[in-house]
């Protein structure tokens, strides 16, 4: 070991690896500058976790220890990230299974094994390894929520997916009566209402009316078409046997779909809030239709510890957006990143697909890669690779974005991006603001 390692490793009295599970971790142990290791496993208790860490308060008085752990968010972080003697440095499993393959021809993989693998990698190379920094708690409220929120909108679309193909089997007809998404407050109150077709047949046509008025559908055409199907509609089944199971399987899944919206108005209503007294609201709120739904997520995504990511390029690749180059002798292969934390993923696609309709360079890009044979997702890839950047500069110097300055800039130098929007807009006001 050389000297500058040795310095950098004694700024640690110890260095701990901790394969975490569900209800017991695998805990090693190296004291530095002592080849001494040691083992033990460590419930998912608050008593057991508070005796350990008591016990090492008492082992290394006023010193720091490294411990890795293989996630940055989850019970054991949450758990350990109060006590500030412990630096944590989260790894990704990735590379622990990489680095466990290395020297496992096997490929078994063994959770003390795993633990002491960890503190291999905090030993040899630590330099490579950055520690974590919590974001504030705002932050990490608004990431907690938005987070949950997306989980349970995923869950809103698996349950009106299971809605629809029980409709499909014994009430066809009510996904015109109610309208194509069935997790809508009218979808639900309809199907609790008005359960099957032969329930809808004998409601009265005031009846029916009243209710869509209620819900604010109020167009006559439309309620009409609807009232004649209702009256004309044939039943595809009048077996009481599937009727009434699928309809009481309907009945459940509308309950639950109610329940859902309540707390996602909960969710929105506590983002919102959050949100709002958060320092960067002003930065994220900026960007062309980022609006309450994206703004959070994208602060969210982006965190509030401005020195966690050293560049764009870093975000760019964390997020997954950035493309992979793979290189093996005449061999090349560009691809999308696999293994990227989803939700970030998502947040910056989904932005980046909003933003074609009110950023002008945004829409002028994915035109031209369109135009050029690229494929929707390959295109939205490619703003959101963009937007990174630009989101990350403003980020950095805590200020606003400003489209009509940047659209400017892309003037300045002489940027194909700038030639197609003045050829696609040369008579809409803000583009006359812009070139004059």
């Amino acid at each position: 070991m050389s000297e500058e390692t040795r310095e950098r490793q004694e700024e640690f009295a110890a260095l701990i690896g901790i394969d975490w599970a569900d209800r017991e971790h695998h805990v090693c142990m190296r004291v530095v500058g002592s080849n001494t290791v040691t083992s033990r496993k460590l419930l998912q208790t608050p008593e057991d976790i508070a005796e350990w860490i008591a016990g090492l308060r008492s082992q290394f008085p006023g010193r720091q220890i490294a411990v890795a752990i293989e996630q940055s968010r989850g019970a054991v972080v949450y758990a350990l990230m109060q006590y500030d003697f412990l630096t944590l440095f989260p790894i990704n499993p990735v590379m622990v299974a990489k680095f466990r393959q290395a020297f496992t021809h096997s490929r078994a993989k063994d959770d003390p094994t795993d633990a002491e693998l960890l503190v291999d990698l905090l030993l040899c190379h630590r330099d490579k390894l950055r520690a974590w920094k919590p974001d504030g708690e705002a932050t990490r409220r608004l990431q907690i929520l938005a987070e949950h929120r997306r989980k349970a909108v995923n869950l809103r679309s698996q349950l009106s997916n299971r809605l629809l193909s029980l409709l499909k089997v014994y009430f066809p007809q009510a996904v015109e009566l109610c309208g194509s998404y069935l997790f809508y407050p009218v979808a639900c109150d309809f199907l609790a209402v008005w359960p099957t077709l032969e329930a809808a047949k004998s409601a009265r046509k005031e009846t029916i009316r009243k209710f869509y008025y209620a819900h604010n559908i109020r167009r006559p055409e439309t309620i009409e078409q609807r009232l004649k199907l209702i009256a004309e509609a044939q039943p595809l089944t009048t077996d009481a046997a599937v009727i009434e199971t699928h309809a009481l399987a309907a009945a459940m899944i509308v309950g639950q779909l109610r329940s859902l919206h309540k707390f996602l108005l909960k969710y929105d209503q506590q983002i919102a809030q959050t949100f709002r007294s958060h320092d960067d609201a002003g930065i994220f709120s900026s960007f062309p239709g980022a609006a309450e739904a994206m703004a959070p997520r994208l602060l969210a995504a982006f965190g509030s510890d401005r020195e966690h990511f050293g560049s764009a390029a870093e975000m760019q690749q964390f997020s997954g957006v950035a493309p992979v180059t793979e290189r093996s002798g005449q061999s090349q292969w560009v691809h999308r990143r696999w293994s990227a934390p989803k939700f970030v993923l998502q947040t910056f696609h989904e932005y980046a697909n909003i933003s074609i309709r009110y950023s002008i360079w945004a829409k002028a890009l994915y035109e031209h890669l369109r135009a050029k044979g690229k494929g929707h997702h390959t295109a939205i890839r490619a703003v959101a690779f963009k937007w990174i950047r630009i989101m990350f500069r403003c980020w950095q110097d805590r200020v606003p974005y400003d489209e009509i300055a940047y659209i400017k800039t892309l003037q300045k130098r002489g940027s194909y991006l700038f030639g197609r929007i003045a050829d696609a807009q040369q008579t809409t006001p803000m583009q006359g603001a812009i070139i004059g």
